[in-house]
């Protein structure tokens, strides 16, 4: 089962493996596919557990018919929680992260489920997939705030100019407010002239929201419509993205920070905020900022009008 040939138009990409867990993720993929105007595509990877010399084509078929099977059962459950356009479906064998890396190419964005037991496995998709593909990820999580606030995280990296044009775009999608946190008690990532104000936090503050606000300051022509709030707060980024999502639907954060001294490709932000954040986490690789790479006016890419320009519409459920 592969209805979802290349030259399609765009997509939202789900992860789909039909557990209860997933059911969060299904829903803000259908969300996120309505806003935005996108196919529906519910991707599941199946696969033979055991050795090749061991294969046997009646028992491999079965398995293949499993993974029809959910995802049949996926199509279902997408037009019953409301999926009014069209809903595709792909089926590869391997891993699911490594699937839905392969079949990303046409997707927005790429949306994955996850359980709330913590820490996360180092082999869960939901920490994988974000560190090896170059489309922001949604991880959803059954458990959150129902404010309708969305927070981005912003350390002043590539990867946080990318969030921030990310979650701009999802603000103004969803008709929501956006808070703005930049935690700037990190001495290991200031520069030589910033090491000084680490002595007076309130000087820290006042040249912190300086820096922020500029930065936010070209994307708001873009996005009038968005209620923006900036929190620059003398915390250490983790402690300071904890406390700022309790009531949080979406916290935004860059794939990779401003920290040199942790090899990984997620960044430690990134990863605890997967495990530790009780709502739904959207991680976006630099460059990447969701509809255009970039704040200037006319930067959409393919025709597509500019989120603020579409009709907005509060997501079910």
């Amino acid at each position: 089962m592969n209805d979802a040939p290349a030259g399609r138009r765009p997509n939202v990409l789900l992860g789909h493996d039909g557990s209860e867990d997933n059911d969060a993720a299904l829903r803000w993929a259908i969300d996120e596919a309505g806003l935005r105007g996108c196919d529906l595509v519910m991707c599941h990877g199946w696969y033979w557990p055991y050795p090749e010399s061991h294969a046997d084509p009646r028992v491999e078929g079965t398995v293949r018919r499993v993974g029809e099977n959910i995802l049949a059962e996926g199509v279902r459950r997408a037009r019953e929680l409301g999926a009014a356009g069209p809903v595709r479906t792909c089926l590869v064998r391997g891993s699911a992260a490594a699937g839905l890396q392969r079949e990303s190419a046409r997707a927005e964005l790429i949306v994955v489920g996850t359980h709330d037991r913590r820490p996360l496995p180092v082999w869960s998709t939901a920490l994988r997939l974000p560190a090896h593909t170059r489309r922001p990820v949604i991880v959803a999580r059954r458990a959150g705030g129902r404010s309708g606030r969305l927070v981005v995280g912003f350390d002043g990296s590539p990867g946080a100019e990318s969030a921030l044009g990310f979650a701009f775009a999802e603000a103004a999608l969803r008709g929501r407010p956006l808070r703005v946190v930049h935690a700037c008690w990190e001495p290991g990532a200031a520069s030589e002239a910033e090491l000084p104000l680490f002595g007076d936090a309130e000087r820290l503050v006042r040249a912190r929201t300086g820096k922020v606000a500029a930065a936010v300051a070209p994307w708001r022509p873009r996005y009038r419509g968005v209620e923006v709030e900036l929190a620059v707060l003398p915390d250490p980024p983790r402690e300071a993205l904890q406390a700022a999502v309790g009531e949080a639907d979406l916290l935004v954060v860059g794939a990779r920070g401003t920290s040199r001294l942790d090899p990984r490709v997620l960044g430690t932000t990134s990863e605890a905020m997967i495990n530790r954040a009780p709502c739904t986490v959207a991680i976006v690789p630099a460059g990447r900022a969701g509809n255009g790479d970039g704040p200037a006016e006319g930067a959409e890419g393919e025709g597509r009008p500019s989120p603020s320009a579409r009709p907005r519409r509060v997501p079910a459920g």
